[in-house]
């Protein structure tokens, strides 16, 4: 008898945690948002003892970094001069022609209204500079991430002190970036909408096809369907296409007399019928808000319907932790090294290289780094850090990205994978070097092994980072989490270059015996793969000046890890129940 009440004992101590084990599944499936947003309020963080990277600057490598040094003051000056155009928009005559005649705000004053504080994170100003149909400062709208009410939104505003507003090939592109990070990162979107149309005379560039002008109207109504919140403020003109901006959205907000919508203007209206109307009669804020109902609030200044903005996003349904209720966060521990030593350990070329853990002691919290696999694969450097208190896994080129450093990143992306910890890819790949057939077993256990980690990298679930600290060429960079890879975000250092070959190395894409045409393919390298050439044209997320890289990647986490807070991410859905 005692016997056979052990043997009970025994199968139930085995049964209850599998049955609570399938309780717990079911209850997760159902309400998966609740769930998670409650655990991650109550989850106390493990503690970490990760060891220093001690990673000082060596006599032997000075006049590595005095040159390098030098190289990124040149490129900081070239930043700053951009920077400082960008800025001014569409000129002392646009401004005028906006503030005066037309009495609207500038597109920073209204951010300046509608966000917390002005230290928001900026996206892709270089964007449209330098482009065959002349410079679009911004692309003709800011996009970025700031808070409002303490959340993390992304906002795209248009310029229209730039073309009045005019939407050209690279302003479509730049607003569907846009759009794809709100719709990666969750986070509810906000339109400043002051735009003419179309620039019509390169209509065949952003009209017709499938990632062109059509695709923000879809990508708004698939943003509704994932429950990503979106609100447009009508603070100008919404012409033809634009019109269906604010119509789209969830709530809009129109401002008296300076918003309007209609596909086709004044103008329009007279050729067409022979009839004048105002624009305040053919589209304005009264007609919308009181007749039409395409506006849900009636805003008489600009400020008044930044306020209604602001309330609008205070009825979203996020919970914060209390850490981010008006109490600044913790920004971690500071590195041991400053940062400003990373204008020095830029490369300005690939020979200029030092070793990788010393720009990574000047990135992570106490220049603290669990290495894994620090004896295989020496060429690229793979571990555990915290960025801002937030746990990353860490994958840097420190050399030619070889057979046996490939597995290694492979193994490593899976391991953060399998427990959830974002990735940092640090990418200075090699210039690539021409394939020989005494080479060829070598050659292809090395491609192997990096489609592997491709396969790793691309197939990976969780949040990846990418920020090329040096040269993106050739198939390594598509390891490293290249554009085509799909990083929640990729930013360039102002010295990096983008090219499928490295500037002077065009003889491994030639034929023999090609000098001239291998002089001329190198210096069309060398303008088309500088940073500042690559964000003109949005193959990028910004430029960011190597000091400033910590803390916009401690944004990027923090931005990155809001979508946990919200607490309605999908209709909950009842289990089916069989008999």
């Amino acid at each position: 008898m005692d016997y056979f009440f052990c043997a009970i004992l025994s199968y139930q101590a085995v049964q209850k945690p599998r049955v609570l084990s399938c309780r717990f599944a079911e209850q997760h499936w159902q309400c998966p948002a609740r769930c998670v947003s409650s655990a991650v309020r109550r989850r106390k963080v493990l503690r970490s003892a990760f060891p220093v990277l001690d990673q000082p600057l060596l006599p032997i490598q000075r006049h590595v970094y005095e040159a390098n040094l030098r190289h990124s003051i040149a490129c900081r000056k070239k930043y700053s001069e951009l920077k400082e155009k960008v800025r001014k928009g569409g000129g002392d005559s646009g401004i005028a022609r906006h503030t005066q005649r037309n009495r609207k705000l500038l597109v920073r004053d209204r951010l300046h209204l509608l966000l917390d504080d002005e230290d928001f994170l900026e996206l892709s100003p270089f964007a449209g500079l330098g482009l065959p149909y002349g410079d679009i400062p911004s692309a003709g709208c800011l996009t970025g991430i700031g808070r409002i009410n303490g959340l993390w939104c992304l906002f795209i505003a248009n310029d229209a002190t730039v073309k009045g507003g005019t939407a050209y090939p690279i302003t479509v592109k730049k607003q569907l970036r846009a759009q794809e990070i709100a719709i990666q990162n969750r986070l509810p979107c906000v339109y400043l909408v002051d735009s003419g149309g179309a620039f019509l005379p390169l209509q065949s560039e952003i009209f017709p096809d499938k990632n062109q002008g059509g695709r923000t109207f879809y990508n708004e109504a698939i943003m509704s369907a994932m429950k990503i919140p979106q609100v447009a403020v009508v603070c100008g003109s919404c012409t033809a296409g634009g019109a269906y901006i604010p119509t789209m959205a969830e709530e809009a907000v129109m401002v008296h007399r300076i918003g309007t919508i209609f596909l086709g203007g004044p103008p329009l209206v007279k050729a067409a019928t022979g009839e004048e109307v105002t624009p305040e009669e053919l589209g304005g804020a009264r007609l919308h808000a009181e007749v039409s109902g395409c506006v849900d609030h009636f805003a008489w200044v600009e400020k008044e319907a930044f306020d209604y903005t602001r309330n609008i996003i205070s009825t979203l349904n996020f919970q914060l932790p209390e850490e981010e209720e008006g109490v600044k966060k913790d920004a971690g521990e500071e590195p041991l090294f400053s940062s400003e030593e990373l204008l020095g350990l830029a490369p300005q070329s690939y020979g200029h290289s030092l070793d990788v853990k010393m720009i990574i002691s000047r990135l992570t919290d106490g220049s603290r780094f669990q290495e894994f696999k620090a004896r295989y694969g020496t060429t690229l450097v793979t571990g555990f850090a915290k960025i801002s208190g937030h746990l990353v896994g860490i994958v840097a080129n420190n050399g030619v990205l070889s057979r046996d450093a490939a597995l290694k990143g492979s193994h490593f992306v899976q391991l953060c994978d399998q427990r959830d910890v974002p990735l940092l890819f640090l990418q200075n790949t090699a210039p690539a070097a021409a394939l020989t057939l005494s080479a060829a077993e070598a050659n292809g256990n090395r491609l192997k092994a990096q489609g592997s980690m491709m396969s790793a990298v691309a197939c990976a679930s969780v949040p990846k980072i990418t920020v090329v600290i040096g040269g993106c060429h050739g198939a390594d960079s598509y390891a490293m989490c290249g554009r085509a890879f799909d990083p929640n975000f990729l930013f360039l250092w102002p010295n990096a270059r983008v090219s499928l070959t490295a500037p002077g190395h065009a003889a491994s894409l030639l034929p023999p015996d090609e000098e001239q045409q291998e002089e001329n393919l190198n210096e069309r390298l060398k303008e088309e793969s500088s940073a500042f050439f690559s964000s003109g044209r949005m193959w990028d997320d910004g430029v960011v000046l190597p000091q400033d890289t910590r803390k916009v990647l401690g944004d990027s986490l923090d931005i990155i890890k809001q979508q946990r807070y919200q607490l309605s991410t999908e209709k909950q859905r009842s289990v089916v129940l069989r008999v």
